[in-house]
């Protein structure tokens, strides 16, 4: 709003478009640098949470063989942990270990096998990765 200095001429006093611009645009190079430095961090987040998923997993598979004296089959897969399996063997002393089975990050379901192709003597649990193919990307193998 202009008023009138000592001389009696007005002056204005506000910013100009100018420096305006110049705010703003330090702005958004703050906020795309920022943005930029924590995409990594989401992705190693990620990865830990898959690990942290599969421990919880591979605790309740131990739990089921406990309690039946095996671990379920690959056909039964982790869904025995949710809901009693249909197919043999049969679990003769089931009980439901987990409220559902967990979704990796991606959005995908965690691959099971029993016999596992990295443990033969035991059961494989890990996550397809981001791309949802089998692959040297994957998580937890």
């Amino acid at each position: 709003m202009p008023y009138k200095n000592r001389r009696g001429r007005y002056d204005q006093s506000g910013y100009t478009l100018f420096e305006i611009m110049l705010v703003l645009g330090i702005i958004a190079v703050l906020v795309g640098s920022a943005i930029y430095m924590l995409v990594g961090n989401i992705d190693v987040a990620k990865e830990q949470r898959v690990n942290s998923d599969i421990e919880a997993i591979s605790m309740q598979l131990r739990t089921y063989e406990m309690l039946n004296y095996r671990m379920p089959t690959t056909e039964q897969g982790l869904k025995a942990l949710v809901s009693q399996p249909s197919t043999e063997p049969r679990p003769r002393r089931w009980k439901q270990l987990m409220k559902s089975v967990p979704i990796d990050p991606w959005g995908g379901e965690y691959v099971y096998r029993n016999p596992g192709k990295k443990n033969p003597s035991g059961c494989d649990v890990y996550s397809l990765g981001p791309d949802g193919k089998e692959s040297d990307d994957d998580v937890g193998k």
